[in-house]
């Protein structure tokens, strides 16, 4: 059987474990908790030697890291990936987009808020920019379309979601952005999340 080692508080770890709930796959989650060090462990480097949730472990004892990598594993032949080959690029776009130009600034000022203790003036300026820049693309793309990959949901939704809907916890205002709150929505009830 399938572990997910992982923490529900992050939306990487969400990602894999709705996934896995949407395809009604079976799996046994190990809740990891970062903050006690527990990806620090001699155990757990062996799994992931970046020492990051998260994690699975395939059922001959393989493991594979990283969310997008692992939600992109678990969903081959199924409908969250696009069967047009164009579409399935576009939805690997907004996919590697979302690691570099969405989660290292919305989620990381959603960290330093929840889990530090710091206040939306203790954030770096510059974060703040960059992530009001990605919720502003994200409108600009979906003011034009109901999904990211078009009219059906894709692993670039599961993955845009996990931290969009969580934005507000790190001091980012969605209160003008019609167009990803009703994807959110949307989303969200497509999703089943």
């Amino acid at each position: 059987m399938l572990k997910i080692y992982g923490d529900l508080s992050s939306g990487n770890c969400l990602k894999v474990k709705w996934v896995c709930d949407i395809l009604a796959r079976p799996y046994q989650w190990i809740a990891v908790d970062t903050t006690k060090g527990e990806t620090r462990t001699s155990e757990f480097l062996q799994m992931n030697g970046a020492g990051q949730v998260p994690v699975v472990v395939l059922g001959d004892g393989r493991a594979l890291a990283q969310s997008n990598a692992i939600i992109r594993y678990l969903a081959r032949g199924s409908d969250l990936i696009p069967s047009d080959a164009y579409q399935e690029a576009k939805m690997d776009e907004w996919l590697f987009w979302e690691q570099y130009s969405h989660e290292p600034y919305i989620s990381v000022c959603r960290f330093q808020m929840v889990y530090l203790g710091r206040t939306v003036g203790d954030l770096d300026p510059e974060k703040v920019k960059r992530g009001y820049a990605a919720l502003a693309r994200m409108e600009h793309h979906l003011a034009g379309q109901r999904y990211f990959t078009g009219d059906r949901v894709s692993l670039a939704d599961v993955a845009l979601l996990a931290y969009t809907r969580v934005a507000h916890e790190g001091g980012f205002h969605l209160d003008g952005y019609q167009a990803i709150r009703r994807w959110i929505a949307d989303a969200q009830q497509a999703l089943s999340v």
